[in-house]
């Protein structure tokens, strides 16, 4: 299985999957010429992708959902209250698979499970994706650390985790308090000290590398 983040944080949000001959985008945060150009790097054609999968609407995660299908052919995957408030951001969209939160998307080979979280989008998702039983998680836009999560943590070979902010740093900077709270609130954020819970709980043979890396505050 391959992996590459495209890219991660505010500006935008894009990650790349490749296994069992099947391509797969999660979010399109990016433009579609960023995209293509981060993947030619890496020997890969974004017209070849099978699937672009959606997390949430927000617009870090979806300002290219449009681009990608319209110019590049790529089939849009997502739950209809994303695709509702998606729209309303990016526009109409063609050529869109519908599924519900919680289902498994089967690419050939490939299995991709859906898990809802608490992040503060109308139907917020992260992802594990399976691969003849390597297992890779996509855990961003948390919201806090939900019932199952470290369960499903512990239960990948590879993972990608939100770590958003210092607890410290949040509560003395110059954000707006009502920012900081939403933040640090249920529907917002993991922290670092709750990532590296999470991270250190999750600790074992199996899993083989974990990316912890700062999460968009949108």
């Amino acid at each position: 299985m391959l992996t590459v983040a495209l890219q991660s944080g505010s500006n935008g949000n894009c990650i790349y999957v490749e296994a069992g001959g099947k391509k797969l985008l999660f979010d399109a945060g990016i433009s579609g010429k960023q995209a293509a150009v981060r993947l030619a790097a890496k020997g890969r054609d974004i017209h070849e992708c099978d699937a672009l999968i959606l997390s949430h609407e927000h617009i870090d995660h979806v300002s290219g959902a449009g681009i990608f299908q319209r110019k590049f052919k790529v089939p849009v995957y997502c739950t209809r209250p994303t695709y509702r408030e998606t729209k309303k951001r990016v526009g109409p969209i063609d050529n869109v698979h519908f599924f519900e939160a919680g289902a498994t998307l089967e690419f050939g080979g490939v299995r991709v499970h859906s898990l809802s979280t608490p992040h503060d989008g109308v139907d917020s998702l992260c992802f594990i994706v399976e691969h003849e039983r390597r297992r890779l998680g996509i855990f961003t836009d948390l919201g806090h650390p939900f019932p199952g999560l470290q369960t499903a943590l512990e239960a990948v070979d590879a993972a990608y985790l939100e770590s958003n902010y210092d607890p410290d740093m949040l509560w003395n900077g110059t954000y707006t308090e009502w920012a900081k709270q939403r933040i640090a609130g249920e529907g917002g954020h993991l922290s670092n000290d709750e990532a590296a819970d999470l991270t250190k709980a999750a600790i074992s043979p199996r899993l083989k590398w974990l990316s912890v890396a700062p999460q968009p505050r949108k």
